[in-house]
């Protein structure tokens, strides 16, 4: 009777407690992520796949060898791989520290029956650690991603990282701004093991992988623009530098690339300083690229027209205690605004700031997007605010006028330049044209211009005077014979500690082809170029370089 007393109390009063306490030491609880949705150019081809990387547990109830025989054995398949990624093997004192650690795992003191001892163990490494036979050695499918085009628009993209918990998560670029569309779903997974046996048992969540999106971004010509950035760096002495590529006629992003980019296979051998994209996350002093939006707010206004003549800009112009020459210190007396352009004379753009006025300016400036965010469906993008109107000097406005003491994003000027091209409407620039889902768009981009900026008569105003900058110009030598190409160069002056220096230059150009029918807008921009200072002699040839090949690539005949 005592017997089945007790048999009583511990089947039936204490049976719940007790089977949740053995299920309990047998069973590990985890969440776990499906695979990550893929990335795709607009030509459907993958530019990031999710691929099958493993974790490698040990099951400590069935582990039969010796623990410091399983340590040597899979240290012995998993260190030469990892040395390869490293560029080197691993030495031998390093192998002794990685087999000790596989020892502490396994005879760590713990009611903890899993113990996990490898990550990112790849297909290769899985069949050679099977082919093994140790029991007790499990492999869980973790998710991982492969690049097929190598690091190509790295800064774009972005990559997988891990969160504070170890989490999967996607950092800057489209893995950052897009991680919840590209995530898969997440799930319980049971791990339970009993009588020398070990189930897998997954919850409810049937497995998911996260949406698909497909982008603007062309790998054509994104790799014309990569490899044509790399030789001009090379070529300029320059020690940085980007490209961005629009589409004239909806704002797609056609192409991306910046340099110093890293790897996003392994980023965690790069300086974290390359992960931005300083397309969207880097403010610069844009220099005479900036000009033509100024000249657009005085035509706005009706203060001028393209034949209004020049009347200061027979010599330098002072204010205050500040002299402002032109960049050649070559003047042009009674010149037009269209030869103002031409020129990128200085000081004929501080007379047209004056007589467009400082208000009129900044409201048009601000329509046309600088001081704020463009939306664009990328991580980390930034944007400095414009002084309010109250704390402009005269000195700050004949500065403004050829674009130095303001500071804005490559995107920012790209955008406000595609209202040349658009009637005086400016496009929202995205880099995602659609996400999928299932096989099924379950969201596409419908890319609308924002409303008018400008008119169209000043759109086609500025249109002509910087068709006409392009073919006599500076930059004229450089110029694709027989094409109709519409451009700016501009050369901005660094600012560090307070002041300009004189020997450290962004040079840039930026411009639409072919001008009567605009396929894309291009801008150029090289960072400290040693050869030269100037964007006439290293970014706009540059700019001339990837549009012979764009023409080539789309099959654009001269006009």
């Amino acid at each position: 009777m005592l017997i089945w007393a007790r048999l009583f109390y511990w089947q039936v009063i204490e049976g719940d407690k007790l089977a949740t306490e053995a299920v309990s030491q047998s069973t590990d609880i985890a969440e776990v992520s499906y695979p990550r949705g893929n990335i795709y150019s607009s030509d459907g081809q993958p530019l990031v796949l999710s691929q099958n990387k493993f974790s490698l547990y040990a099951w400590l109830p069935e582990i039969k060898n010796g623990v410091g025989e399983i340590a040597s054995k899979i240290s012995d398949i998993v260190l030469p791989k990892r040395g390869e990624l490293n560029g080197a093997l691993e030495n031998s004192e390093k192998s002794e520290d990685h087999k000790a650690e596989y020892i502490r795992i396994l005879s760590e003191n713990s009611s903890q029956k899993w113990r996990l001892l490898e990550k990112e163990i790849d297909n290769e490494q899985k069949e050679a650690i099977e082919r093994l036979k140790i029991s007790g050695l499990v492999f869980e499918e973790e998710d991982s991603r492969f690049y097929p085009e190598g690091s190509q628009a790295a800064q774009l993209l972005g990559f997988l990282g891990r969160d504070n918990l170890g989490k999967p998560k996607g950092y800057f670029g489209l893995e950052g701004y897009y991680d919840y569309q590209l995530r898969g779903y997440e799930g319980i997974e049971s791990r339970l093991g009993f009588l020398d046996r070990v189930l897998f048992l997954r919850e409810d969540n049937p497995k998911k992988q996260g949406r698909n999106i497909h982008l603007f971004i062309d790998r054509t010509v994104q790799f014309i623009a990569e490899d044509e950035l790399a030789r001009g760096i090379t070529r300029y002495g320059a020690n940085g530098g980007w490209v961005i590529i629009i589409d004239a006629k909806d704002g797609g992003v056609i192409a991306s690339a910046a340099l110093p980019s890293y790897d996003p296979a392994d980023y965690q051998q790069y300086d974290p300083i390359n992960y931005k994209n300083p397309i969207v996350a880097e403010t610069f002093e844009p220099g005479s690229i900036f000009k033509p939006f100024v000249m657009a707010a005085a035509l706005e206004e009706k203060t001028i027209t393209p034949e209004t003549i020049c009347e200061e800009c027979g010599g330098p112009v002072q204010i205050g205690e500040y002299s402002v020459k032109t960049w050649n210190d070559k003047y042009y007396p009674n010149c037009t605004m269209t030869e103002v352009i031409q020129h990128s004379d200085n000081v004929g753009m501080v007379w047209v700031a004056r007589k467009v006025g400082v208000n009129n300016l900044l409201d048009l400036l601000i329509k046309f997007g600088f001081g704020h965010k463009t939306g664009i469906d990328l991580e980390e993008e930034t944007a400095l605010p414009i002084k309010e109107k109250g704390d402009w000097y005269p000195i700050d406005l004949a500065t403004l006028s050829f674009g130095q003491g303001i500071a804005v994003t490559p995107i920012q000027i790209i955008r406000a330049f595609s209202a040349f091209t658009g009637g005086g409407a400016m496009f929202s620039p995205r880099v995602v044209s659609s996400i999928e889902e299932d096989g099924i768009k379950s969201w596409e981009t419908k890319s609308k211009a924002s409303e008018k900026v400008i008119s169209a008569e000043t759109a086609k105003m500025v249109k002509e005077m910087l068709v006409n900058a392009v073919e006599k110009g500076e930059a004229k030598w450089a110029k694709p014979e027989g094409y109709y190409i519409a451009g700016k160069t501009g050369t901005a002056q660094i600012a560090i500690k307070g002041h300009y220096d004189d020997k450290k230059t962004i040079a840039s150009f930026i411009g639409f082809a072919p001008a009567d029918d605009p396929k894309f807008i291009m801008l150029v921009s090289l960072k400290e170029p040693t050869t030269s200072p100037w964007g006439s002699e290293t970014a706009a040839p540059l700019w001339f370089s990837i549009s012979k090949r764009l023409f080539y690539y789309w099959a654009i005949p001269p006009s």
